[in-house]
């Protein structure tokens, strides 16, 4: 009998992932550099081979949104292409309990192990996974603890008469000579060319002018926002509700703006006397907040009519979404009709200086929608000829991605060469620090912003994918999306058409001119959890189409 020999067996595959942000990047000293040769040094002591490492530079631990690395990490764990995720610190991972736990059981139903440099955990016992919670719970609460400790700094930094953050329309801020050994403080100055507009601004609402005409009178005489924009409606609002104006500051008007904004608006926020000069008097503020007041209780206009195509539509002139509009026309014997149409918010909100109206019948844009898609599903012909194009946008785009994602690789390794042979310049004292210093500067900044580009031009790369796209899968989506506008409700049929549909174009005849259309695996759900009536088959269906489209999203125009 001959040897037997064993085969090696493989090294565990590691993925690295690292982040950072750029303030505790300053304050703590927790670079990417430090992270990445420590997490190295472990993989080579425990002989862990290092599959890829996923780096999120100067951006905040708070979400998963913009952390394209992390987003990416987490789709190659669901192909099987590593074993093992490997982190410095838990924080590192995620800053809230909810996150953390949803990151960490994706990766235990694909069999990827998770491990911390830092705490050592292992999550594949009971205790593990207890740990990490509590881990997760106070990484949450030291999070919670540094916002708070920041809110009550602004917060006295508010009741002493002092601005919090950027100042409105009408200011500048100044630097200063600062007090009790500070080297530089800051005031608020009024601009005077800007003080114009806004004592415009209130005169004329006092005048009885409503939002709409102060803001279109404002953008025919030229000015714009303190961004160099054009007034809208809201605009004009903010303004008039802004007690800066009368010299107060005030702060924590919205609480949890990131995740409520609006809705969480604080019914009791710190109002205090400012430091700063007032624009409006006194008496001009209390005038005008009484028209508020006045106006704020009459009751809004109602629409007749369910508008499915709200912010789909865009203006053929301007391209901003369309928004809901009713005219009503007197008719030669005297009585009222009202017509529904869809209108460019721009100028509803802004003015004819921006745009105009362009409006296009409701019944007749909705209409059109409809048909559209029975048209093409009715004739073959038109249906692959779209499919034929897709494939062929697919195919052109693919290759500019790809040239620009080496471009941004090749660019990146000359710009890390190139520091190093700065740092060896400067440790052979052929540079001199102030030099040394603005030339590190400037290489750091553009490599921070190829790095947050290039992990960005992937995952498009991996959305786009460039296999082509089934005939028989765009037909099946369109049957579906027919079949359930026909038998929802307006809620559901609502929530299709802003779920499927990308954007509607009209031309200058006011007409439909495509309708833009996306497809990916979610929306099969979507599209299932809308029909009361799924049964196996449409289980089926669903498991077909999202093998098909998994981590590719389909775009057709019809």
């Amino acid at each position: 009998m001959g040897i037997m020999h064993k085969s090696p067996i493989p090294l565990p595959r590691v993925a690295i992932y690292v982040r950072v942000s750029t303030a505790e990047q300053a304050l703590h000293g927790y670079s990417i550099d430090a992270q990445l040769d420590t997490l190295r040094e472990y993989c080579k002591l425990f002989g862990k081979e290092i599959y890829r490492e996923y780096v999120d530079r100067g951006v905040s631990g708070k979400s998963t949104e913009k952390r394209f690395e992390l987003q990416q990490m987490l789709k190659d764990a669901q192909m099987g292409l590593f074993d093992e995720v490997l982190v410095w610190k838990i924080n590192r991972l995620a800053r809230n309990t909810y996150d953390l736990l949803g990151i960490t059981n994706l990766l235990s139903r694909h069999n990827v192990a998770f491990t911390s440099f830092s705490e050592r955990l292992d999550t594949g016992s009971a205790m593990g996974k207890f740990a990490l919670q509590m881990m997760g719970a106070v990484g949450e609460l030291e999070r919670n603890t540094i916002v708070d400790n920041v809110k009550m700094g602004l917060s006295k930094r508010a009741k002493t008469g002092r601005h919090n953050g950027k100042v409105p329309l009408g200011y500048k801020t100044v630097e200063v000579p600062g007090e009790r050994g500070r080297k530089r403080d800051s005031q608020v100055e009024v601009v005077p060319e800007e003080a114009v507009i806004i004592t415009k601004i209130f005169e004329r609402f006092a005048a009885g002018q409503g939002f709409k005409s102060i803001a279109n009178q404002l953008n025919h005489e030229g000015y714009v926002t303190k961004p160099g924009k054009a007034f809208s409606i809201c605009g004009v609002k903010e303004i008039l509700d802004n007690p800066f104006y009368i010299g107060k500051v005030r702060y924590n008007r919205f609480e949890q703006w990131s995740e409520k904004r609006r809705k969480g608006r604080n019914p009791k926020p710190i109002i205090e006397k400012g430091l700063h000069p007032p624009i409006i008097e006194e008496e001009l503020w209390n005038k005008v907040q009484y028209l508020r007041q006045k106006k704020a209780v009459v009751s809004l206009k109602r629409f007749d009519g369910e508008f499915l195509l709200t912010w789909l539509i865009r203006c053929p002139k301007c391209g901003a979404p369309m928004v809901a509009n009713r005219i009503q026309n007197r008719q030669k014997d005297g009585s009222k009709i009202t017509r529904l149409y869809y209108s460019c918010s721009n100028f509803r909100n802004k003015g004819s200086k921006v745009c105009s109206a362009n409006s296009i019948r409701k019944q007749e844009a909705e209409q059109y929608v409809v048909e559209r898609v029975k048209e093409v599903l009715a004739q073959p012909q038109i249906l692959k000829a779209v499919v034929n194009n897709i494939n062929e946008r697919k195919a052109k785009r693919i290759k500019p991605l790809q040239q620009e994602l080496e471009s941004i690789t090749a660019r990146i390794a000359q710009l890390e060469e190139k520091r190093q042979r700065y740092f060896e310049l400067y440790e052979i004292d052929q540079l001199d620090k102030e030099l040394f210093s603005k030339r590190l500067d400037d290489i750091n900044a553009e490599l921070d912003r190829l790095h947050a580009k290039r992990p960005e031009l992937a995952l498009e790369l991996q959305d786009d994918n460039s296999e082509p796209v089934p005939y028989e899968v765009v037909r099946a989506l369109l049957e579906k999306f027919d079949k359930l506008l026909a038998s929802s409700p307006f809620e559901q049929r609502k929530m299709l058409m802003h779920l499927v549909i990308k954007q509607i174009t009209i031309k200058d005849t006011r007409t439909v001119d495509k309708i833009e259309m996306n497809f990916d695996e979610n929306t099969v759900q979507h599209f299932l959890a809308a029909d009361p009536s799924a049964t196996h088959a449409e289980g089926s269906f669903a498991l077909r189409m999202r093998r098909v489209l998994a981590g590719q999203r389909i775009t057709i125009a019809i």
